[in-house]
């Protein structure tokens, strides 16, 4: 663990990066059952035609991120403030990872008034209804997954994923991933989805080149957040 907190503060006093990258790629599956039930046409009748159900492979918003804690926690430098935008009634990003202690702003682009309020343990809070021009933060400084709401619109939600050190990446549209820098070592690496059991590897990490791993996530086993 100290090797990761000496790193981090040595990268940010020289500001030169060195260490492996992570790199992968992550894809949910449904189980077979599932898919012979979708198969089966159930799913066109008149009791189940208006039940929304999860589309696997359209999946998106995985996080990948290395599970130990204490790396970089009370380095302000390295949190730099991060946006979730209100516009045409949706929260954009959907989900949010960032390091603990990063204050997270919170536009109102409609011309609509919205509510942003959370009632999850690491981060209570309620930012009552205001429309366009005013924005308003909150610092998270409790690790854990909160779940982000707006009083009025039902819809409208989103996540925010606080985790313990920097070391974490949002998959892109295809499904890949880079985590960049890591200091050489041995790591617990975790894939994550909001609606979805998470997945946990062990990966080691040399002073150059880069790591692959892959995920594949489904209905096994039990979510860490």
């Amino acid at each position: 663990m100290k090797k990761i907190v000496l790193f981090v503060a040595f990268s940010l006093v020289s500001g030169y990066l060195i260490g492996g990258s992570i790199t992968g790629h992550v894809r949910a599956e449904s189980r077979p059952e599932v898919k012979a039930d979708i198969e089966s046409g159930k799913y066109e009748s008149r009791k189940y035609k208006f039940l929304e159900r999860l589309k696997y492979d359209e999946m998106r918003d995985f996080v990948v991120y290395i599970v130990q804690a204490g790396a970089a926690t009370n380095l302000t430098s390295s949190k730099p403030a991060q946006v979730i935008i209100q516009k045409d009634g949706t929260f954009r990003p959907h989900v949010l990872p960032i390091l603990i202690g990063t204050t997270v702003e919170w536009p109102n682009q409609d011309e609509i008034y919205h509510n942003v309020f959370s009632m999850s343990d690491p981060k209570p809070f309620d930012l009552g209804i205001y429309k366009s021009k005013e924005i308003k933060r909150v610092t998270f400084d409790k690790p854990g997954r909160v779940d982000v709401f707006c009083s009025i619109h039902t819809k409208m939600n989103c996540i925010i994923l606080v985790l313990e050190n920097p070391f974490f990446a949002v998959t892109d549209k295809a499904g890949n991933f880079r985590i960049s820098n890591v200091p050489p070592g041995t790591y617990s690496l975790r894939a994550w989805h909001e609606r979805l059991p998470a997945q946990t590897k062990n990966i080691t990490v040399t002073e150059t080149g880069d790591v692959t791993v892959n995920f594949v996530l489904g209905i096994t086993g039990l979510p860490k957040y």
